[in-house]
Parts: C-alpha cells; structure tokens; sequence
C-alpha cells in the first residue's frame, strides 16, 4: 500500500514540473492545443451569406448604375456579402470573344468604361453600405493582360519560357494573360499597394481573389496585414487549401461538397463521397475558418459557353445542404431566377430574370441562418454531428447546435422516397418544420417519410 501511495505522489510531483520542452518555449505548455486561424474574422461576417454579381449580365446596360436597381431584391433575399467580378479594364491583345475576359487585366487602377466611372463605383459602393450589405472586389493577382502597362515598365516581373518569352500561367490554355513571378519583390509591393487603394479610396470590404493557391502565402499574409490596417477586411480566396486560412484568407472555396454533391444527383454515385466530406471537415478543417458552398458560380460554368452542369432533380436537396452545412452559402447572378445555362463569358448574354421557386427557398433558409446561431460560420457556429438511421445509403441526417438553437437537416440523396428510423435520443423536443410550418414532437427514436430527393428542415422550438 505504501508503494502505491509514494508511486502516486510521484505522479503528482511530475504534473506539477515544467518539462524541458515548455522550458524552451517560455514556459508555454507544448502540450496544449492551439487554434489554427490567427486571425480575425470581421465581426458581420458571422452569419453573412454571399452572391456574386457578374455585371455585364445582370442588366441590359450592364454597368453599376442599371445594376443598384436590383439591390433591394437581393437585401430581401437575405444576400449580405456582394462578390463583384472583376470591374478592371479589360486587355486587348490577344483579347478571347469580342468583349473579352475580366480577368485579363490592363490597368489595376482603373474602372472598365463598359460598367461605368469610379465615382460611379464609389456611388454604389456606398448604396450598399446604406442597406447593411458589404461588397468586395474580384482580384487577379495571378497575371495580367498581354497589353497592361507593367509588360513595358517591369519585364522583370513576368514568368518566361525557356526561349525568354512571355507566357501564360504554365500548363494553362490562358491566351489572353501573361503570368507574374512572385518571386520578384517588386510585384508583390506593387499589388499589395495596388490592394490598399481600393480599400482606402473606395472602402470596399475585401477581395475575392482569383486562383489564390498560385501564389505564395506569404504574399498573401502580408497583403492582408496591410489591408487590416486601413480597415477590418474580409478575404475570399478562390482555392482550397487549409493552409490560407492560418493569416491571410476567412473563406476558401468548398469544391470538394460541389463535386460530391453533383456525384450523387447527376454522376449515378452513392453518397459515401458526401459521407467522407462531412467526417474529413469535421475532423480537419479548422474550426474557425469558414467555406464557401455553392451549387453554381461562374467556375463551375462552362466558359465556352457548352452545357450547364446543373443537379437535376436533386437542386433543391443541393441548395438546402449547401446552406445548412458549416461555412457560408453562395448564390450566383441568376441561379434564383432559375437560370439554367451557362453564361457566356466573352460576350454579352443578358440574364432572364422571372420569378422562381429557387428564389423562396434560399429566403427561407438564409432568415434561418442569420437568426439561429447553430448555422453561423466558423467557430459562431455548431458543428455538425451526424444523426444515425436505418437508411444510411440515401439520408445523410445530422445537426447542428449553438447556445440553445439547434437545426436538424434532413435530405433525401436518393431518386426513391424513403422511409427512415432516426437514432437521436439526444434531440428529443419540440420542433417546428421551417418550410411547412408543421409543429414535430420528436421523441428520438421517431420514423420520417421522404419524397425521392426530398428534405426536412427541423428547428428547435
């Protein structure tokens, strides 16, 4: 007995010692975990929702002014954040169609005549403050048209090929652009300024920035360092990739749940791919950065203009996942209008705008996440915990929980109904259905019917 006692107190002893390892570290404990994301999300981003806006399309004239004609629209399909496309000259060498790519870029500093004046662009900048939106600006960082300034003036900073020529981003058919070196100094002081003008000048809200992942995240924490300074910015980075979510970026792209999505309503694939999505962000992605999910934007389109990639039958269960998973949803000009094709990219393609169901399922579902905390972005929000069933091959249930709110999902990926047993005696209570309005006793072990590609929505009372 008295060498179990000494053994204990010895125990005891050695919790209390510092190891040599916190010794080195200062005395902090190497032992405790610590949080990915460094930095600060903007405080309204916490259950923002977000669109993006493809100007040349939105309206017959195609520029800012005819476009603030649609903000009270989007304000009451409950949008906070508007992603414009790139506003910037567009190059004319080597230009694709006859109106040419946004993102070939002639002058950073400059407004595309096509949408209008900067103080046009400031005028609606300010117009969407006024009505509690936020806008931040497509950024390409990446390259720049053949005939932008900075060819003549900084050669330097371009990549080459082995003959010393310019080039387009290597192993890319992109004709109409050339491609920065970053390894060049004066390239990343000349866009990190270029960055901070908009902010300052125009006091936009962040960039989205064009294939992120292309340039290195150094580049990118010290850019966003900057731009933290004039103003709390936030930052959208068209990649996937834990890594920029440490110091530069809030959001990056959730591809992965596009593409498991998209498997199972149009590819004839089991829902294991959505399974393995749900279990790997979980379980690796970090807790306070935030994705973007989206069933359509204009990188899923096809820019030749060939056929839409929509989800068939299966859109709506898509958009009602899309929203209800951790990270922030997106609605692309059109998608709730009902648009069903891909817009063309080089030339004018003006969008129908009609009256459509999309368009009341997304107002449902974003009033749902900006009043109940369990589906806030990143760490505001609950994560998502799997509720398990009889019919684990075509319900993918789970909830989400955060301060006392609590939303169950219930989507039907399958083209049959289906009748399922849930397993969830810990969410016994009171619920009301969010689309019927249905109240639900849910005692926990209780059976719900699902039309094929169908989906309940369950909101603690």
């Amino acid at each position: 007995m008295k060498n179990h006692v000494a053994w204990f107190l010895a125990l005891a002893a050695l919790a209390n010692c510092s190891s040599p390892a916190a010794e080195e570290t200062g005395g902090e404990d190497p032992y405790q975990p610590k949080k990915y994301v460094e930095l600060s999300h903007p405080e309204w981003s916490k259950n923002a929702t977000i669109y993006e806006v493809n100007i040349r399309q939105f309206t017959p004239e195609g520029n800012f002014k005819a476009f603030e004609a649609h903000l009270p629209r989007l304000k009451e399909l409950g949008i906070d954040i508007l992603w414009l496309m790139p506003i910037h000259p567009i190059g004319e060498k080597n230009r694709k169609g006859g109106m040419g790519s946004y993102y070939s870029v002639k002058d950073y500093y400059g407004v595309n005549p096509e949408f209008g004046t900067l103080d046009e662009f400031k005028a609606l900048v300010n117009k969407i403050h006024d009505m509690g939106m936020y806008v931040i600006l497509d950024w390409v960082a990446n390259h720049s048209a053949w005939d932008n300034p900075l060819v003549e003036q900084h050669p330097e900073w371009y990549t080459k090929t082995l003959e010393g020529e310019f080039q387009p981003t290597p192993w890319y058919d992109w004709e109409d652009i050339i491609d920065f070196d970053y390894n060049q100094p004066g390239i990343r002081k000349y866009m990190t300024e270029a960055l901070a003008y908009w902010v300052r000048e125009t006091n936009i809200d962040g960039y989205r920035c064009d294939v992120a992942g292309f340039m290195p995240v150094d580049f990118w924490e010290t850019a966003r360092a900057e731009l933290d300074r004039i103003k709390p910015v936030f930052m959208l980075a068209e990649w996937e990739s834990r890594d920029l979510h440490k110091r530069a970026f809030d959001m990056t792209y959730s591809w992965s749940l596009w593409d498991k999505m998209h498997g199972v309503t149009t590819g004839g694939k089991s829902i294991h791919g959505l399974v393995e999505y749900m279990a790997h962000h979980v379980s690796t992605f970090p807790e306070d950065g935030y994705r973007m999910t989206f069933t359509d934007n204009h990188d899923k389109n096809s820019w030749e203009g060939n056929q839409y990639s929509n989800f068939g039958e299966g859109l709506e269960a898509c958009m009602v996942m899309a929203s209800l998973v951790s990270g922030m949803p997106l609605v692309y000009s059109g998608q709730e209008a009902g648009l069903d094709r891909s817009l063309a990219f080089f030339e004018k393609d003006l969008i129908e705008w009609k009256e459509h169901r999309n368009a009341e399922i997304y107002k449902k579902l974003f009033a749902l996440k900006h009043n109940n905390q369990a589906l806030w972005n990143g760490a505001w929000g609950g994560e998502m915990v799997r509720i398990y069933s009889d019919k684990m091959e075509q319900v993918i249930s789970f909830s989400r929980e955060k301060n006392g709110d609590k939303v169950i999902a219930l989507p039907n990926f399958s083209a049959q109904p289906v009748r399922t047993k849930l397993r969830s005696k810990h969410h016994a209570g009171v619920y009301t259905d969010w689309f019927s309005g249905e109240r639900v006793d849910w005692k926990g072990d209780d059976e719900v019917e699902l039309g094929a590609w169908g989906y309940r929505v369950l909101v603690k009372e």
